[in-house]
C-alpha cells in the first residue's frame, strides 16, 4: 500500500485531529495532538509560550458558511517576466535543491514585493513546484496584510474543519502543542507518518499557489516532503499516459467532515464530492500532472471498485516511491514555503518526540477548476 498522508492540521478543542487517509480503505486514521491553551499562551517550566499567540487555533462552533460558488480565476503568473527582475534581482540568491523540484531563495522579502514581483513569484513556483523563502518577516506583519498578499493569487479558501486564528477563518493553522506526547501512541499502530496529498482537492476549484509560514518549530524534525506530480506523469509510458487521459476521479470531503464531527469538532460547510481529471494541465506552464491523492481521492468514474483500486494504488505508489522527483524541505525560523498545489503532493513528517511545539500558518488561495488538454505522444 502507498504511504498515505497529511499535514497535521488542528481540528477541534480540546483534542485536535490530524487526519490519516488510507488509500485502500477510504477512511481516516487519527494522529490526535492535544491542544493545551494554557501552555500555548503562558508556557510552563519546560516550554516557552507560543511566539505568535494571535495565530493560535480557535474554533467557532456557531459559525457556518454557505457552499462555495464558482469564480473566475486569473493566474497572475501570466503577467510575469520570466527573467524575474523583481523577485531575483541584485543581492538575491536562489539554490535549486533537486533537478526537477524545489528551490531555496534568500535576500528578498515577500512582504515588500510589488505586483510584478508577486507575478514572478507565481511563475517561479509553477516552474520549480516548491520554493522555500528564508529569513522572512512575513508573520511579523499583521494578519490583514498577509491576507492582502495572499489574495493576489486567488480567492481565499476557508477550511471546513481546521483551527483558525480568532477572526480570520481564511488562515489554516498547522499546530502541535508543546508537551504533546501522542506521537508515541500513534506509532504503536503505524510504522510511519508519511501521508501524501494535495490540499482540499475535493473542492470544485482547489488551491493553486499556496503559502505556509513557520511560527514555532521543533529544534529538529517536522520537515515536509514534496513530490513533483508533473514529473511523475512524464515518467509514465506513452501508452499508459494515453489510457489515463479522459479519466476522472472523485474527491471527497465527507470523511474529513465526519472525522471532525466524531471527535467533537466542527464542519463549517456541507462536505462536497467533486470529480476531477486524473491528468491535470497547468494553465500557465502547460505541464500535465497526475491529480489524485490517497487522502481525498475515492474512485475512478465509470470503473468498478477492483479496477479503480488497482489503478489508483499503482499511481499512489508511483508518486510515493519516486524519491528522484521529490524534495525534502527543512524548516527554519522565518521560512515561508510556497508551492503549487496543482502539480505537487506533500507530506509533513511527524518524527520528533521531544514535545516541542510545531506551529505554522497556511494561506490557501483557490485556483481554476482542474482541466486537461488532449494527449500528445
Amino acid at each position: 500500500m502507498a504511504p498515505s498522508a497529511v499535514e497535521t492540521i488542528t481540528e477541534a478543542p480540546p483534542v485536535a485531529v490530524g487526519l490519516k487517509a488510507l488509500a485502500d480503505e477510504g477512511n481516516y486514521k487519527q494522529l490526535a495532538p492535544k491542544f493545551n491553551e494554557e501552555v500555548e499562551r503562558n508556557g510552563n517550566v519546560d516550554h516557552a509560550p507560543a511566539t505568535y499567540p494571535h495565530y493560535l487555533p480557535t474554533w467557532d462552533r456557531e459559525k457556518t458558511y454557505p457552499s462555495l460558488t464558482p469564480f473566475e480565476h486569473h493566474d497572475v503568473a501570466h503577467e510575469a517576466d520570466p527573467s524575474y527582475p523583481e523577485l531575483l534581482g541584485e543581492g538575491v540568491t536562489i539554490t535549486h535543491l533537486t533537478a526537477s523540484i524545489g528551490s531555496e531563495v534568500r535576500g528578498i522579502q515577500l512582504s515588500k514585493l510589488s505586483a510584478a514581483g508577486r507575478a514572478e513569484l507565481a511563475l517561479l513556483v509553477a516552474k520549480r513546484k516548491v520554493v522555500a523563502f528564508r529569513d522572512q518577516d512575513f508573520v511579523d506583519q499583521s494578519i490583514p496584510e498577509a491576507l492582502e498578499f495572499g489574495s493576489t493569487f486567488g480567492r481565499h479558501h476557508i477550511h471546513p474543519t481546521s483551527g483558525v486564528p480568532e477572526g480570520y477563518p481564511e488562515i489554516q493553522i498547522v499546530h502541535r502543542s508543546a508537551g504533546d506526547r501522542t506521537i508515541d501512541e500513534f506509532f504503536t499502530g503505524r510504522t510511519n507518518s508519511v501521508s501524501w496529498h494535495s490540499d482540499v482537492s475535493y473542492e470544485a476549484q482547489p488551491p493553486g499557489t499556496t503559502f505556509l509560514s513557520a511560527l514555532d518549530l521543533p529544534s529538529t524534525g517536522g520537515d515536509t516532503l514534496f513530490a513533483n506530480a508533473a514529473e511523475a506523469y512524464e515518467r509514465l509510458s506513452d501508452g499508459f499516459k494515453e489510457r489515463l487521459h479522459g479519466l476522472k476521479a472523485t474527491h471527497s470531503a465527507v470523511e474529513q467532515a465526519n472525522a471532525s464531527k466524531n471527535r467533537g469538532g466542527i464542519s463549517r460547510r456541507e462536505p462536497v464530492i467533486n470529480a476531477h481529471p486524473i491528468v491535470r494541465t497547468h494553465p500557465v506552464t502547460g505541464e500535465k500532472a497526475l491529480y489524485i491523492n490517497p487522502q481525498f481521492t475515492r474512485s475512478i468514474v465509470g470503473y468498478k471498485k477492483e479496477e479503480s483500486d488497482a489503478l489508483l494504488k499503482f499511481l499512489y505508489e508511483h508518486i510515493a516511491y519516486g524519491a528522484d522527483f521529490q524534495v525534502r524541505v527543512k524548516w527554519e525560523k522565518g521560512t515561508v514555503v510556497a508551492w503549487d498545489n496543482r502539480v505537487t503532493q506533500h507530506s509533513a513528517l511527524v518524527d520528533w518526540k521531544t514535545g516541542e511545539r510545531r506551529h505554522l500558518a497556511r494561506i490557501t488561495p483557490q485556483a481554476e477548476r482542474p482541466f486537461e488538454t488532449p494527449f500528445k505522444a
